[in-house]
């Protein structure tokens, strides 16, 4: 039977395929894909893992003391019972074999499928014994674990290609966390769906990034979905068609078709220079995650890197922070790929939804049960681990070395971190200087992204060389909306007056003190801002490389003239959104103009 989930639509376009579920489980589990040569090794995992919790069980047994009631030991004999079980194990050792996940998914793949089973039971004893399956799992999942086993080697086996055949794949999921996000960057999944998030949780960001359709916040997705579905994403409108009919399949496979024509359409774009029609020159950036993200920077006509987000480095490190010389050959390729373009290299920004694996007992306390948005995050966590800071400083500071780098501080809002921050620098500029090691003396920049920075924009303008405006946290901080939660999403309007406001008047202020700014933020790679960004007085925009042809096309398409003298008019209205698309939406300038004119 054909049903629509609704949710929020975060990366455009139109994904069809099979779901694959990545369950939920109070156990960390590693989800990728395993080579064929490796599906011996997992089965063996699964089998030693099996052996060892069977003993664990006996060993339980025994120890059962003698005025223990006889109930005890009956429910261990049915968790050894279910722990031999073909309908558990015979199962999971099927999705190792023919879909090529690693173990631990295999076994969350098929407790997905018996905890439904057991749901759908309507004898309430029956119904009840799910939970005994769900503890034999978990046994199961913590005892691979502790096996000696190095996920991100595996991880970095996976193929461009679908282990489980020729059909397409998409992926949903509860919830999939950035480091998981960037494992699956390069996988086999067409599209993305989970039930929690935001439009511009990190989640909805890499997956744009990935330029494949998606939507978040669907709430039940990953319950009413179940494995080997077949699902439409309709990344425009958020919503998740699960069996649709062949009339709808048909309908949604044009609109494919009719996608992929637009984007080939855009990409002869790529060698075109963003100039306006009255000649103004945009610089079109890009964002990137990894230095693998460089070609395709590249290869969309991006100008430069405007924020290379480093923290992506330091996750899925199982504990350990990467060192300055691993560091160090990152920032190196990326520069490097971009072939003497200027490359933005912002310090590690963690916390809120981006925590690590190494975090002390305090942070994880803070991350879990307060508001990690407003905890120990971004320059706040780097302030707080001045090793680590001047270790992550020199590699960039060594980077400079071989082109154009500019260092990007994230989250600033006090003068006295202000100054710590370039004491800070100035020790690892002088380590350098003592080792004798090359660098050069980087332009700095401060993100602002806090209201509190944006108001007080003339102490930043004093102290460095640019500004990027990071509209993501701004909106969320201005708002006081949790951008990675999907129960207040609606709230997260970045058309709100006071958010645009605050842009206005720091590109305003900017560009009165002779200082480049940029927008790094999500609306720079939204071409419904972009006349808007432009009349502000914005030439410096940043987005995913996947972006960058439809804002182009919006630039070549601009007056920025034209569009500033309606700038006033949209900032002071109570509908920004609905002013601007009357004055800018195209083919209703021309009317717009002769409106405003004398």
């Amino acid at each position: 039977m054909t049903l629509q989930v609704f949710g929020l639509p975060v990366s455009r376009g139109v994904a069809i395929g099979r779901a694959v579920l990545v369950a939920s489980s109070r156990v960390d589990v590693a989800h990728y894909f395993i080579a064929p040569d490796q599906i011996p090794h997992e089965i063996e995992r699964l089998r030693q893992a099996r052996d060892a919790v069977a003993d664990e069980i006996e060993r339980l047994k025994r120890e059962v003391p003698d005025d223990a009631p006889p109930e005890l030991v009956a429910l261990l004999d049915v968790h050894l019972m279910l722990l031999h079980d073909e309908t558990l194990t015979g199962a999971t050792k099927q999705w190792i074999t023919e879909r090529h996940y690693n173990a631990e998914w295999a076994l969350s793949a098929q407790l997905e499928v018996l905890a439904r089973q057991f749901d759908e039971m309507e004898d309430d004893y029956l119904r009840e014994r799910k939970a005994d399956i769900e503890q034999v799992v978990e046994r199961l999942l913590r005892a691979m674990s502790r096996q000696s086993v190095s996920t991100l080697a595996a991880v970095s086996q996976t193929r461009e290609r679908d282990w489980g055949g020729e059909e397409p794949l998409v992926l949903i999921a509860g919830d999939i966390a950035p480091a998981d996000m960037l494992q699956f960057k390069r996988s086999v999944f067409q599209g993305f769906v989970t039930d929690v998030g935001g439009r511009t949780s990190h989640t909805a960001i890499v997956a744009r990034s990935m330029d494949i359709p998606a939507v978040v916040g669907a709430r039940e997705a990953s319950r009413l979905i179940r494995q080997d579905d077949w699902v439409i994403i309709d990344g425009d409108a958020g919503v998740v068609i699960v069996d649709p009919s062949p009339m709808v399949l048909e309908e949604y496979r044009f609109r494919q078709r009719q996608s992929q024509l637009e984007r080939e359409r855009l990409a002869r774009l790529r060698h075109t220079p963003a100039v306006t029609l009255d000649g103004e020159q945009v610089a079109l950036l890009a964002n990137i995650e990894l230095p693998q993200d460089a070609p395709a920077a590249l290869a969309a006509g991006a100008v430069g890197v405007g924020l290379f987000r480093t923290e992506f480095l330091f996750m899925n490190r199982q504990g350990e922070l990467p060192g300055e010389d691993e560091q160090y050959e990152a920032y190196r390729a990326a520069v490097e790929a971009m072939q003497g373009l200027p490359v933005t290299i912002r310090t590690v920004d963690v916390g809120a939804d981006k925590p690590l694996e190494r975090m002390s007992m305090s942070e994880l306390r803070h991350e879990h049960t307060l508001n990690p948005a407003l905890g120990l995050r971004a320059i706040r966590w780097s302030l707080s681990e001045p090793s680590m800071f001047r270790m992550q400083l020199r590699a960039i500071l060594r980077a400079s070395a071989h082109g154009k780098v500019r260092l990007l501080i994230p989250m600033l809002a006090h003068a006295n971190e202000i100054r710590q921050t370039f004491e800070i620098l100035a020790r690892a500029k002088q380590q350098l200087r003592d080792a004798g090691v090359a660098h050069t003396d980087v332009e700095v920049g401060a993100m602002i992204e806090v209201p509190a920075a944006a108001l007080q924009l003339p102490l930043f303008l004093r102290h460095f060389d640019f500004i990027s405006i990071g509209t993501n946290d701004l909106i969320q901080y201005t708002l006081a909306i949790d951008r990675a939660d999907e129960a207040v999403a609606h709230l997260y309007d970045p058309w709100h007056p006071a958010v645009l406001r605050l842009i206005a008047d720091a590109i305003r202020l900017a560009r009165q003190a002779g200082k480049d700014v940029s927008v790094c933020g999500e609306m720079a790679g939204e071409p419904a801002f972009t006349p808007l960004l432009l009349a502000m007085g914005l030439r410096s925009f940043s987005m995913h490389p996947s972006q960058i042809p439809a804002v182009k096309q919006r630039i070549l398409r601009s007056d920025t003239q034209k569009l500033a003298l309606h700038l006033a008019s949209v900032l002071a209205s109570d509908d920004p959104h609905a002013e601007s698309k009357r004055l800018w939406t195209p083919g209703r300038e021309a009317a717009a103009e002769r409106a405003f004119s004398p």
